[in-house]
């Protein structure tokens, strides 16, 4: 008898958790066709490109580039004795940068200095002779190619002891070094880095349209994206006379740098040309740009449906930007909510 109430109660206990599982299937079911149902339209604010007039003025972006730049190579061989220089310090030029030993040097120009005095005097004693016709003329030429020689030989002995004290041919800061006191130099032995960023350039590319607004040494505000977005003056120094595969023309733009050389080689910068005249453009709230300025796209709303579409941007504002292809006027575009969207989804209107 005992062993038949265990059963029973065993199965009242089975169907108690048949039914408990079911009941929570099946409002686990229900809730999610509600949140299915709630999900098919999704709330986004709506906005649409307008023709305005908008200034001619425009922005384009690039890399601060050194103007000066080089590698220095030695010149010489032999010992380094000193090094006065290192990376990250400032030069100027004609300072020096390190000390070769010069033993060999200077006894090789001391040789060349007494060859050129001794070729002199025997230039002079040979044309006292040729004053009596005491020698031949072939004589006296020889005597003169002697002191020419000697006087090459010397010049060349006093440019080598001048190379054994290496100095920087540029203004600049030290980027790299190569070398060590007791290291060993050849010619062409790769010694210093240097970079001149007294003065930058602002490589920047601007469209046909832009570029014929754009003159040689006109005055152009300059930002970088680093460091609190500072402004400095540039100056255009140079504009492509042909455009590359794109359309786009290269601009160089001269800036010159803080006392405490806050630009850097490498940085983000971006140049405003600032022209005073208007034009008709089409332009859309920058809101409503998906993805980068530089690969932009916008959700077009078409029968309560939202389609992505890449777009052409020109000039870029604080707000707004040019659109040049991609949208009509009048068509309608997803200002705000994108994040939720997905091609070909139900949208409402808030």
């Amino acid at each position: 008898m005992k062993k038949l109430i265990y059963i029973l109660v065993v199965v009242v206990l089975i169907g108690a958790v048949a039914y408990t599982l079911n009941k929570n299937k099946k409002e686990m079911t229900e809730k999610a066709a509600v949140a299915q149902i709630k999900s098919e339209a999704i709330p986004v604010t709506l906005t649409e490109a307008k023709s305005a007039k908008l200034d001619r003025s425009f922005t384009a972006q690039g890399n601060f580039r050194p103007v000066q730049s080089l590698t220095l190579l030695s010149e010489t061989q032999g010992q380094i004795q000193r090094v006065l220089k290192r990376k990250g310090d400032r030069v100027r030029a004609g300072e020096l940068l390190v000390q070769v030993e010069g033993n060999t040097m200077n006894a090789n120009l001391v040789t060349a200095q007494a060859n050129y005095e001794k070729a002199k005097r025997d230039l002079a004693r040979f044309e006292n002779l040729a004053a009596g016709d005491a020698i031949t003329k072939r004589q006296l030429e020889d005597a003169r190619l002697q002191v020419n020689s000697a006087r090459a030989q010397l010049v060349a002995a006093q440019q080598n002891m001048s190379n054994t004290r290496v100095t920087a041919p540029i203004n600049g800061e030290i980027n790299e070094i190569y070398i060590e006191v007791g290291s060993f130099l050849n010619p062409g032995t790769k010694m210093y880095d240097i970079v001149n960023v007294n003065s930058l350039k602002l490589n920047v590319q601007v469209s046909e349209a832009e570029v014929l607004l754009i003159n040689k040494g006109q005055r152009v505000k300059v930002t970088a994206n680093a460091g609190g977005r500072q402004e400095y003056e540039g100056r255009v120094t140079a504009i492509a006379a042909q455009s590359d595969a794109t359309l786009k023309y290269d601009v160089e733009i001269e800036v010159k740098n803080t006392s405490n050389n806050n630009l850097r080689a490498g940085m983000y910068g971006t140049a405003f040309f600032e022209v005073a005249d208007q034009r008709d453009a089409l332009l859309l709230s920058r809101q409503s740009i998906v993805g980068s300025i530089q690969d932009p796209s916008v959700y077009v709303v078409k029968d309560n449906k939202a389609y992505l579409r890449k777009v052409k941007v020109g000039t870029v504002t604080q707000d707004q930007v040019e659109i040049l292809d991609g949208v009509q006027p009048g068509e309608k575009v997803v200002q705000s909510g994108q994040i939720n969207l997905r091609e070909g989804i139900q949208v409402t209107t808030l």
